[in-house]
């Protein structure tokens, strides 16, 4: 094969798994969105085959004869050609290591697993789930001997979310934030807790949507090109850096809920839209890992959106938008109530300051599943268990337990660490860009744009041009987590007086 043809070649395959993918992705939408709710079983069947012809195109000779020609040719390849090559060989390396009998399996797997998933959270019942989610973990420790069977399988899954990150390394990270958090967790719950009663009131469904249209707006999230839609957990998925789709909640006893979830969500979103259009429809287009994702979305999330500056820049349209429910509440008021510190039951709504240990719950959680050291069936009771140890809180049933997140049924062993680092990445984002620029001063004006600016010059365009770790040093420098520890020692001694 000749290189022209090389080329060629490797824009026609790319181009066919961007169709798979998308494919996908688009029944996965509708299915967790407006589909009825029995209607997996032919989604699975169509899924399955989906990833059957991935499976088939990304081990066929063709890719295989491509990248080796490419490779030969490697110094007259540029830097975009060469990173496509890198990826396409590492995942074609960790495919071939899986039977392409029990790659469509799992797909039909996920599929029937997370409409399981959806069923036992609504029941409450684990027991439901718990089939499945055994079916999942012996998969994923399959999956990881056939990934890298030098390594520990816990540190193999590790490796697809956040290269190079392990268990020692995250033992460490942890350790840290365990040292400094916890007795600044304890200090804080000594304080009086700001009243929240008002964040509680009824706020109607209609507003609420209207409200997620302005923060939207405020995040210059363009709905010609980027979508919301209601989902059991929000997510967001990227189609292309012109098509990307984010999901909320409404719960009309609870306005922040859905405010911070279109606010982490539309993180996402406002990196996979801020990724070079040259990389589209190859393998480098979309973000780089989960953990710089989740730097992202947590970033805009709490960084940003609990920032006093911003409350108070948004606040005149909040009381517009719900004249009733904040006549008699001020912007400090709601600052101070959407930043309570508190121990609670669920990782989604939990403050920024207690966040990491529901992460540091299931990452322990899952060390022992994938190291066959916890049975499926005793995940009830130590999740139970670790959450009275780590939060002091008492588990009331398994819907606000270990059910309530979706990530399992998807067969994401591995992803939740990504969480923390992520918001441990950003901490030390923000104190680069105070360094470089006046932050709060254009937030305070509800103007995010030099904030997105930042962001989009030192991460968002790089999509996977760059590798995970090299992103990670082009915006933080050498990874510190005492960036992120110090971050929040000094706002939560502000708000409470410490």
């Amino acid at each position: 094969m000749e290189l022209k043809q090389a080329l060629e070649s490797l824009d026609a395959i790319q181009k066919k798994l961007y169709a798979f993918g998308t494919a996908s992705s688009s029944l996965y939408l509708d299915g967790v969105t407006v589909a009825p709710k029995d209607t997996a079983a032919g989604r699975g069947v169509a899924l399955g085959i989906l990833a059957g012809e991935r499976h088939r195109v990304m081990t066929g000779p063709e890719l295989a004869e491509t990248l080796d020609t490419l490779e030969a040719h490697r110094e007259e390849l540029d830097r975009s050609q060469s990173r496509q090559v890198e990826e396409l060989r590492r995942e074609l390396r960790q495919l071939t290591r899986i039977p392409a009998e029990e790659f469509m399996a799992y797909a039909q797997l996920t599929n029937e697993a997370d409409d399981v998933w959806h069923r036992a959270k609504e029941q409450s019942d684990f027991e439901l789930f718990r089939p499945c989610l055994e079916k999942l973990v012996a998969f994923n420790r399959r999956f990881a001997g056939y990934y890298d069977p030098a390594k520990a399988p816990y540190d193999a899954l590790l490796n697809e979310y956040e290269r190079g990150v392990d268990m020692a390394y995250l033992d460490n990270f942890f350790g840290v934030l365990r040292q400094r958090l916890v007795p600044l967790i304890q200090a804080v719950g000594e304080r009086p807790m700001p009243d929240v009663s008002f964040l509680h009131r009824h706020y109607p469904v209609a507003q609420q949507k209207e409200f997620s249209d302005y923060l939207m707006q405020v995040m210059d999230l363009d709905r010609a090109h980027c979508a919301i839609g209601e989902t059991e957990h929000p997510f967001t998925l990227n189609f292309n850096s012109q098509d990307v789709r984010i999901t909320t909640h409404y719960h009309e006893d609870d306005v922040s809920s859905s405010m911070y979830s279109v606010i982490h969500e539309g993180g996402h979103a406002r990196y996979e839209l801020d990724v070079d259009p040259a990389l589209e429809y190859t393998v480098l287009a979309g973000g780089v890992s989960m953990g710089v994702h989740e730097s992202q979305s947590r970033f805009y999330e709490n960084i940003i959106g609990r920032s006093r500056p911003f409350v108070e820049a948004i606040w005149p349209r909040m009381r517009q938008i719900f004249p009733e429910q904040l006549a008699d509440v001020t912007a400090e008021a709601f600052w101070r109530a959407v930043n309570k510190a508190e121990p609670s039951l669920i990782r989604t709504e939990a403050d920024e300051l207690t966040y990491c240990l529901h992460v540091m719950v299931r990452y322990e959680i899952e060390k022992a599943l994938i190291a066959g050291d916890l049975a499926v069936k005793d995940v009830p009771g130590e999740w139970n268990r670790l959450y009275k140890e780590y939060l002091g809180v008492d588990v009331p049933d398994d819907r606000r337990g270990c059910l309530q997140d979706s990530h399992w049924s998807g067969g994401s062993f591995g992803y939740f660490p990504s969480y923390a680092l992520g918001s441990a990445y950003g901490a030390q984002m923000l104190a680069n860009m105070e360094k470089d620029m006046d932050v709060w001063g254009p937030v305070a004006k509800g103007d995010l744009s030099h904030v997105t600016g930042w962001l989009r010059e030192k991460v968002h365009r790089f999509g996977g041009l760059l590798t995970p770790a090299q992103v990670v040093a082009n915006a933080c420098g050498v990874f510190d987590p005492t960036y992120y520890t110090d971050y929040l020692t000094k706002k939560y001694t502000q708000l409470y007086g410490l």
